[in-house]
Protein backbone atom coordinates (compact mmCIF):
# COMPACT_ATOMS: atom_id res chain seq x y z
CA UNK A 1 0.00 0.00 0.00
CA UNK A 2 2.88 2.37 1.18
CA UNK A 3 5.22 1.67 -2.31
CA UNK A 4 1.37 2.39 -4.34
CA UNK A 5 1.19 5.64 -2.25
CA UNK A 6 5.12 6.49 -3.27
CA UNK A 7 4.77 5.81 -7.27
CA UNK A 8 1.63 7.56 -7.14
CA UNK A 9 3.01 10.99 -5.58
CA UNK A 10 5.80 10.37 -8.09
CA UNK A 11 3.92 10.61 -10.81
CA UNK A 12 2.12 13.11 -10.02
CA UNK A 13 5.24 15.28 -9.13
CA UNK A 14 6.23 14.44 -13.09
CA UNK A 15 3.16 15.34 -13.92
CA UNK A 16 3.62 18.79 -12.35
CA UNK A 17 6.64 19.43 -13.83
CA UNK A 18 5.62 18.67 -17.09
CA UNK A 19 2.84 20.91 -16.96
CA UNK A 20 5.52 23.37 -15.42
CA UNK A 21 7.55 22.92 -18.36
CA UNK A 22 4.89 22.51 -21.31
CA UNK A 23 3.30 26.31 -19.96
CA UNK A 24 6.82 28.21 -19.95
CA UNK A 25 7.32 26.82 -23.48
CA UNK A 26 3.76 28.27 -24.15
CA UNK A 27 4.40 31.57 -22.70
CA UNK A 28 7.93 31.55 -24.94
CA UNK A 29 6.05 30.54 -28.08
CA UNK A 30 3.96 33.74 -27.17
CA UNK A 31 7.30 35.63 -26.91
CA UNK A 32 8.31 34.89 -30.58
CA UNK A 33 4.79 35.94 -31.69
CA UNK A 34 4.97 39.21 -29.83
CA UNK A 35 6.59 42.08 -31.33
CA UNK A 36 10.55 41.99 -31.36
CA UNK A 37 11.06 44.65 -28.39
CA UNK A 38 14.59 43.19 -27.00
CA UNK A 39 14.43 45.37 -23.70
CA UNK A 40 10.43 43.77 -23.83
CA UNK A 41 11.22 40.27 -24.39
CA UNK A 42 14.53 40.21 -22.16
CA UNK A 43 12.47 41.32 -19.53
CA UNK A 44 9.59 38.76 -20.32
CA UNK A 45 12.10 36.40 -19.90
CA UNK A 46 13.24 37.79 -16.60
CA UNK A 47 9.58 36.92 -15.22
CA UNK A 48 9.53 33.38 -16.97
CA UNK A 49 12.59 32.38 -14.94
CA UNK A 50 11.55 34.59 -11.46
CA UNK A 51 8.24 32.91 -12.13
CA UNK A 52 10.42 29.31 -12.45
CA UNK A 53 12.91 29.72 -9.54
CA UNK A 54 11.68 31.81 -6.80
CA UNK A 55 15.06 33.35 -7.50
CA UNK A 56 15.61 36.86 -5.82
CA UNK A 57 17.65 38.23 -7.86
CA UNK A 58 17.67 37.05 -12.21
CA UNK A 59 20.31 38.45 -14.13
CA UNK A 60 20.56 38.42 -18.01
CA UNK A 61 23.94 39.20 -19.81
CA UNK A 62 24.08 39.17 -24.06
CA UNK A 63 27.76 38.66 -25.53
CA UNK A 64 28.74 41.02 -28.27
CA UNK A 65 30.86 39.13 -30.56
CA UNK A 66 32.55 42.27 -31.99
CA UNK A 67 33.25 43.70 -28.75
CA UNK A 68 33.57 40.22 -27.36
CA UNK A 69 31.84 41.16 -24.34
CA UNK A 70 29.19 40.58 -21.97
CA UNK A 71 26.75 43.09 -20.92
CA UNK A 72 24.26 43.18 -18.31
CA UNK A 73 20.80 43.82 -20.46
CA UNK A 74 18.09 43.08 -18.09
CA UNK A 75 17.55 42.32 -14.52
CA UNK A 76 15.29 41.49 -12.20
CA UNK A 77 16.55 44.06 -9.01
CA UNK A 78 16.49 47.74 -8.97
CA UNK A 79 19.29 48.23 -11.20
CA UNK A 80 17.86 49.94 -14.14
CA UNK A 81 20.49 52.38 -14.33
CA UNK A 82 23.48 49.67 -14.47
CA UNK A 83 21.80 47.95 -17.42
CA UNK A 84 23.72 48.37 -20.36
CA UNK A 85 27.28 49.07 -18.10
CA UNK A 86 27.92 46.59 -16.36
CA UNK A 87 30.43 44.35 -18.37
CA UNK A 88 32.50 40.99 -18.30
CA UNK A 89 35.00 40.28 -20.62
CA UNK A 90 34.53 35.95 -21.82
CA UNK A 91 35.92 33.98 -19.07
CA UNK A 92 35.47 36.41 -16.33
CA UNK A 93 34.04 35.97 -13.20
CA UNK A 94 31.27 32.95 -12.79
CA UNK A 95 29.03 34.53 -15.75
CA UNK A 96 32.39 34.61 -18.20
CA UNK A 97 33.51 31.47 -17.14
CA UNK A 98 30.03 29.50 -18.43
CA UNK A 99 30.07 31.85 -21.34
CA UNK A 100 33.31 30.37 -22.05
CA UNK A 101 32.84 27.07 -21.12
CA UNK A 102 29.29 26.92 -22.29
CA UNK A 103 28.52 24.98 -18.86
CA UNK A 104 25.98 25.73 -16.66
CA UNK A 105 27.05 26.50 -12.52
CA UNK A 106 25.32 25.66 -10.10
CA UNK A 107 26.42 26.70 -6.37
CA UNK A 108 24.43 26.48 -3.15
CA UNK A 109 25.71 28.38 -0.41
CA UNK A 110 28.82 31.04 -0.21
CA UNK A 111 29.25 31.49 -4.14
CA UNK A 112 31.08 35.14 -3.53
CA UNK A 113 33.75 32.32 -2.09
CA UNK A 114 34.24 30.85 -5.55
CA UNK A 115 37.60 31.51 -7.54
CA UNK A 116 35.55 32.71 -10.39
CA UNK A 117 33.56 34.76 -8.87
CA UNK A 118 33.57 38.36 -9.66
CA UNK A 119 32.11 41.57 -7.55
CA UNK A 120 30.64 45.04 -8.65
CA UNK A 121 30.10 47.87 -6.10
CA UNK A 122 27.36 48.83 -8.06
CA UNK A 123 25.73 45.40 -7.78
CA UNK A 124 25.04 43.76 -4.62
CA UNK A 125 26.11 40.75 -5.50
CA UNK A 126 28.15 38.67 -2.48
CA UNK A 127 24.59 39.30 -0.69
CA UNK A 128 23.56 36.24 -2.44
CA UNK A 129 24.53 32.81 -1.09
CA UNK A 130 23.47 30.64 -3.80
CA UNK A 131 24.42 30.69 -7.55
CA UNK A 132 22.61 29.56 -10.37
CA UNK A 133 24.64 30.78 -14.28
CA UNK A 134 23.12 29.08 -17.45
CA UNK A 135 24.58 29.72 -20.68
CA UNK A 136 22.15 31.16 -23.22
CA UNK A 137 22.62 29.34 -27.04
CA UNK A 138 21.33 29.89 -30.21
CA UNK A 139 22.58 27.32 -33.42
CA UNK A 140 25.40 26.12 -30.91
CA UNK A 141 26.25 29.68 -29.91
CA UNK A 142 26.22 31.16 -26.80
CA UNK A 143 24.70 34.23 -27.13
CA UNK A 144 24.36 35.39 -23.50
CA UNK A 145 24.13 33.90 -20.10
CA UNK A 146 21.11 33.79 -17.57
CA UNK A 147 22.09 34.16 -13.87
CA UNK A 148 19.74 32.93 -10.88
CA UNK A 149 20.60 33.75 -7.09
CA UNK A 150 19.28 33.23 -3.63
CA UNK A 151 20.04 35.27 -0.56
CA UNK A 152 20.00 31.93 1.27
CA UNK A 153 21.59 28.42 0.80
CA UNK A 154 19.69 26.88 -2.08
CA UNK A 155 20.35 23.53 -3.47
CA UNK A 156 19.69 23.27 -7.02
CA UNK A 157 17.99 20.53 -8.23
CA UNK A 158 18.87 18.57 -11.46
CA UNK A 159 15.54 19.57 -12.91
CA UNK A 160 15.67 23.12 -11.99
CA UNK A 161 18.66 22.94 -13.86
CA UNK A 162 17.94 21.59 -16.92
CA UNK A 163 14.42 23.49 -17.30
CA UNK A 164 16.22 26.71 -16.90
CA UNK A 165 18.82 25.52 -19.89
CA UNK A 166 15.39 24.82 -21.86
CA UNK A 167 14.26 28.06 -21.18
CA UNK A 168 17.74 29.65 -22.05
CA UNK A 169 17.98 27.08 -25.41
CA UNK A 170 14.36 27.98 -26.09
CA UNK A 171 15.11 31.86 -25.73
CA UNK A 172 17.63 31.92 -27.76
CA UNK A 173 15.83 32.29 -30.61
CA UNK A 174 13.59 35.05 -29.67
CA UNK A 175 16.52 36.95 -28.08
CA UNK A 176 18.70 36.66 -31.64
CA UNK A 177 15.84 37.71 -34.01
CA UNK A 178 14.91 40.88 -31.31
CA UNK A 179 18.88 41.89 -31.41
CA UNK A 180 18.66 41.59 -35.91
CA UNK A 181 15.76 43.42 -35.35
CA UNK A 182 17.15 46.16 -33.10
CA UNK A 183 19.99 46.15 -35.73
CA UNK A 184 17.74 46.57 -38.21
CA UNK A 185 16.06 49.59 -37.11
CA UNK A 186 19.34 51.03 -36.17
CA UNK A 187 20.36 50.91 -39.53
CA UNK A 188 17.30 52.12 -41.40
CA UNK A 189 17.17 55.23 -38.95
CA UNK A 190 21.12 55.94 -39.86
CA UNK A 191 20.06 55.66 -43.49
CA UNK A 192 17.19 58.44 -42.67
CA UNK A 193 20.10 60.67 -40.87
CA UNK A 194 22.63 60.10 -43.90
CA UNK A 195 20.08 61.30 -46.52
CA UNK A 196 19.32 64.36 -44.28
CA UNK A 197 23.06 65.03 -43.87
CA UNK A 198 22.97 64.43 -47.97
CA UNK A 199 20.14 66.38 -48.34
CA UNK A 200 21.10 69.87 -46.56
CA UNK A 201 24.94 69.11 -48.31
CA UNK A 202 22.85 70.26 -52.08
CA UNK A 203 20.79 72.80 -50.12
CA UNK A 204 21.02 76.54 -50.57
CA UNK A 205 22.03 77.47 -46.94
CA UNK A 206 24.32 78.61 -45.59
CA UNK A 207 27.54 76.81 -44.41
CA UNK A 208 27.04 77.31 -40.47
CA UNK A 209 23.38 76.14 -41.07
CA UNK A 210 24.37 73.22 -42.93
CA UNK A 211 27.50 71.91 -40.37
CA UNK A 212 25.13 73.05 -37.12
CA UNK A 213 22.18 70.40 -38.25
CA UNK A 214 24.85 67.41 -39.17
CA UNK A 215 25.89 67.68 -36.04
CA UNK A 216 22.84 67.67 -34.08
CA UNK A 217 21.25 64.74 -36.37
CA UNK A 218 25.01 63.15 -36.20
CA UNK A 219 24.29 63.21 -32.00
CA UNK A 220 21.18 61.52 -32.31
CA UNK A 221 22.16 58.81 -34.32
CA UNK A 222 24.89 57.62 -32.37
CA UNK A 223 23.40 58.82 -29.06
CA UNK A 224 26.25 60.81 -28.34
CA UNK A 225 26.10 63.49 -25.37
CA UNK A 226 28.17 66.01 -27.57
CA UNK A 227 28.75 66.11 -31.15
CA UNK A 228 31.32 68.87 -32.82
CA UNK A 229 32.84 69.86 -36.09
CA UNK A 230 36.46 71.41 -35.68
CA UNK A 231 37.82 72.89 -38.99
CA UNK A 232 41.67 73.11 -39.98
CA UNK A 233 42.99 76.69 -39.89
CA UNK A 234 46.09 75.86 -42.02
CA UNK A 235 47.45 79.29 -41.49
CA UNK A 236 47.67 79.14 -37.71
CA UNK A 237 48.10 75.07 -38.30
CA UNK A 238 45.10 75.04 -35.32
CA UNK A 239 41.86 73.35 -34.74
CA UNK A 240 38.80 75.14 -33.93
CA UNK A 241 34.96 74.54 -33.01
CA UNK A 242 32.66 75.17 -36.09
CA UNK A 243 29.43 73.90 -34.86
CA UNK A 244 28.17 71.58 -32.02
CA UNK A 245 24.87 70.86 -30.67
CA UNK A 246 25.98 71.24 -26.78
CA UNK A 247 24.03 73.84 -24.86
CA UNK A 248 27.64 74.56 -23.07
CA UNK A 249 29.06 77.67 -23.47
CA UNK A 250 32.29 76.30 -21.51
CA UNK A 251 32.55 74.22 -24.67
CA UNK A 252 31.40 75.93 -27.38
CA UNK A 253 34.60 78.71 -26.49
CA UNK A 254 37.01 76.40 -25.71
CA UNK A 255 40.26 77.61 -26.97
CA UNK A 256 41.64 76.41 -30.18
CA UNK A 257 43.98 73.06 -30.42
CA UNK A 258 47.49 72.75 -31.99
CA UNK A 259 47.37 69.87 -34.17
CA UNK A 260 51.19 68.98 -33.19
CA UNK A 261 49.78 69.15 -29.43
CA UNK A 262 46.73 67.05 -29.26
CA UNK A 263 44.76 63.76 -30.16
CA UNK A 264 42.35 65.84 -32.31
CA UNK A 265 46.15 66.66 -34.34
CA UNK A 266 46.84 63.14 -34.62
CA UNK A 267 43.57 62.40 -36.42
CA UNK A 268 44.08 64.99 -39.02
CA UNK A 269 47.89 63.82 -39.34
CA UNK A 270 46.99 60.29 -39.79
CA UNK A 271 44.00 60.70 -41.44
CA UNK A 272 42.70 57.97 -39.42
CA UNK A 273 39.64 57.84 -37.14
CA UNK A 274 40.56 57.90 -33.38
CA UNK A 275 38.56 56.50 -30.45
CA UNK A 276 39.40 57.08 -27.04
CA UNK A 277 37.30 54.42 -24.26
CA UNK A 278 37.78 57.38 -21.35
CA UNK A 279 39.48 60.61 -21.99
CA UNK A 280 39.51 61.87 -18.68
CA UNK A 281 41.85 59.40 -18.09
CA UNK A 282 43.91 59.94 -21.20
CA UNK A 283 46.89 62.62 -20.60
CA UNK A 284 47.12 63.86 -24.25
CA UNK A 285 44.13 64.33 -24.07
CA UNK A 286 43.92 68.40 -23.70
CA UNK A 287 41.07 69.29 -22.09
CA UNK A 288 40.14 66.50 -19.26
CA UNK A 289 38.68 69.07 -16.49
CA UNK A 290 36.19 70.21 -19.35
CA UNK A 291 35.46 66.34 -19.88
CA UNK A 292 34.58 65.59 -16.20
CA UNK A 293 32.99 69.13 -15.71
CA UNK A 294 30.53 68.34 -18.57
CA UNK A 295 30.68 64.26 -17.92
CA UNK A 296 32.22 63.48 -21.19
CA UNK A 297 33.90 60.10 -21.37
CA UNK A 298 34.22 58.40 -24.42
CA UNK A 299 35.62 59.89 -27.75
CA UNK A 300 35.42 59.23 -31.16
CA UNK A 301 37.33 61.15 -33.92
CA UNK A 302 37.04 61.21 -37.48
CA UNK A 303 38.79 63.11 -39.81
CA UNK A 304 37.11 65.37 -42.85
CA UNK A 305 38.81 64.57 -45.89
CA UNK A 306 38.51 66.11 -49.25
CA UNK A 307 41.11 65.31 -52.22
CA UNK A 308 43.00 62.81 -49.75
CA UNK A 309 43.29 66.01 -47.48
CA UNK A 310 42.17 66.53 -43.90
CA UNK A 311 40.38 69.66 -43.78
CA UNK A 312 38.82 69.15 -40.03
CA UNK A 313 37.50 66.64 -37.97
CA UNK A 314 33.78 65.34 -36.09
CA UNK A 315 34.31 64.46 -32.52
CA UNK A 316 31.41 62.70 -30.82
CA UNK A 317 31.09 62.01 -26.83
CA UNK A 318 29.24 59.69 -24.71
CA UNK A 319 28.71 60.06 -21.27
CA UNK A 320 29.18 56.47 -20.26
CA UNK A 321 32.03 54.55 -20.89
CA UNK A 322 31.97 53.22 -24.82
CA UNK A 323 33.44 50.87 -27.07
CA UNK A 324 33.09 52.37 -30.32
CA UNK A 325 32.39 49.44 -33.16
CA UNK A 326 33.72 49.53 -36.63
CA UNK A 327 30.23 50.57 -37.82
CA UNK A 328 29.52 53.17 -36.08
CA UNK A 329 33.20 54.47 -37.02
CA UNK A 330 32.15 53.55 -40.73
CA UNK A 331 28.68 55.65 -40.36
CA UNK A 332 30.70 58.56 -38.50
CA UNK A 333 33.35 58.88 -41.37
CA UNK A 334 30.36 58.86 -43.81
CA UNK A 335 29.13 61.89 -42.24
CA UNK A 336 32.51 63.47 -42.20
CA UNK A 337 33.17 63.14 -45.46
CA UNK A 338 29.57 64.77 -46.74
CA UNK A 339 30.30 67.60 -44.02
CA UNK A 340 34.07 67.89 -45.96
CA UNK A 341 32.44 67.99 -48.91
CA UNK A 342 29.72 70.87 -47.64
CA UNK A 343 32.99 72.88 -46.72
CA UNK A 344 34.51 72.00 -49.81
CA UNK A 345 31.80 73.37 -51.79
CA UNK A 346 31.33 76.63 -49.90
CA UNK A 347 35.25 77.26 -50.31
CA UNK A 348 34.46 76.84 -53.99
CA UNK A 349 31.59 78.83 -54.10
CA UNK A 350 33.26 81.79 -52.18
CA UNK A 351 36.10 81.32 -54.70
CA UNK A 352 34.21 81.76 -57.49
CA UNK A 353 31.96 84.69 -56.00
CA UNK A 354 34.99 86.80 -54.87
CA UNK A 355 36.76 86.24 -58.67
CA UNK A 356 33.03 87.22 -59.95
CA UNK A 357 32.95 90.59 -57.61
CA UNK A 358 36.78 91.33 -58.53
CA UNK A 359 35.48 91.00 -62.47
CA UNK A 360 32.72 93.47 -61.94
CA UNK A 361 35.27 95.73 -59.79
CA UNK A 362 37.92 95.69 -62.59
CA UNK A 363 34.95 96.42 -65.41
CA UNK A 364 33.93 99.44 -63.35
CA UNK A 365 37.38 100.60 -62.69
CA UNK A 366 38.00 100.45 -66.52
CA UNK A 367 35.17 102.29 -67.16
CA UNK A 368 35.63 104.87 -64.64
CA UNK A 369 39.66 105.34 -65.62
CA UNK A 370 37.87 106.21 -69.42
CA UNK A 371 35.76 108.65 -67.69
CA UNK A 372 38.41 110.75 -66.37
CA UNK A 373 40.83 110.12 -69.43
CA UNK A 374 38.18 111.77 -71.82
CA UNK A 375 36.94 114.35 -69.11
CA UNK A 376 40.34 115.48 -68.19
CA UNK A 377 42.84 114.26 -70.89
CA UNK A 378 44.51 112.18 -68.15
CA UNK A 379 46.59 109.19 -69.04
CA UNK A 380 45.50 105.45 -68.08
CA UNK A 381 48.24 105.59 -65.51
CA UNK A 382 47.01 109.00 -64.14
CA UNK A 383 43.55 108.34 -64.10
CA UNK A 384 43.94 105.09 -62.18
CA UNK A 385 46.19 106.50 -59.32
CA UNK A 386 43.24 109.59 -58.90
CA UNK A 387 40.82 106.53 -58.32
CA UNK A 388 43.46 104.84 -56.03
CA UNK A 389 44.34 108.16 -54.15
CA UNK A 390 40.53 108.85 -53.83
CA UNK A 391 39.79 105.73 -52.41
CA UNK A 392 43.02 105.90 -49.70
CA UNK A 393 41.80 109.50 -49.04
CA UNK A 394 38.32 108.50 -48.00
CA UNK A 395 38.59 104.55 -46.97
CA UNK A 396 36.65 103.93 -49.26
CA UNK A 397 37.00 100.60 -52.09
CA UNK A 398 38.45 101.87 -55.41
CA UNK A 399 34.94 100.10 -56.82
CA UNK A 400 32.55 102.77 -54.52
CA UNK A 401 34.69 105.33 -56.40
CA UNK A 402 34.51 104.16 -59.86
CA UNK A 403 31.07 103.86 -59.31
CA UNK A 404 30.63 107.43 -58.01
CA UNK A 405 32.56 109.20 -61.06
CA UNK A 406 30.36 106.99 -63.41
CA UNK A 407 27.08 108.06 -61.80
CA UNK A 408 28.51 111.77 -61.24
CA UNK A 409 29.10 111.42 -65.38
CA UNK A 410 25.57 109.69 -65.80
CA UNK A 411 23.89 112.60 -63.74
CA UNK A 412 25.76 115.21 -66.19
CA UNK A 413 24.32 113.81 -69.44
Amino acid sequence: MREDLIEHSEHERLDIAQLQELEILRKIVDLSCSDMDLTRNLNEIVEIVNDTTGADSVFIYLYDDKKEILTLMASKTPHRNMLGKINLKIGEGITGWVAQENRPVAIKKNAYQDSRFKGFDVLPEDRYEAFLSVPIVYKGKVIGVINVQHRKPHEYSLSTINLIKTIAKQVGGVIENAQLYEESKKKASQFDSLAKVSKSIISEHYLDEILNLIVVVTAEMLNSKICSIMLLDEKNDELGIKATQSLSEEYKKKPNLKVNNSLSGEVIKSRKPMAVYDVRQEEKYFYRDLAIKEELTSMLSVPMIVKDKAIGIINVYTKTPHHFSDEEMDVLQMVANQAAVAVENTKLMEEALKAKEALETRKLIERAKGILMRMNSLSEETAYRMIHKKSMDTCRSMKEIAESIILMDELRK
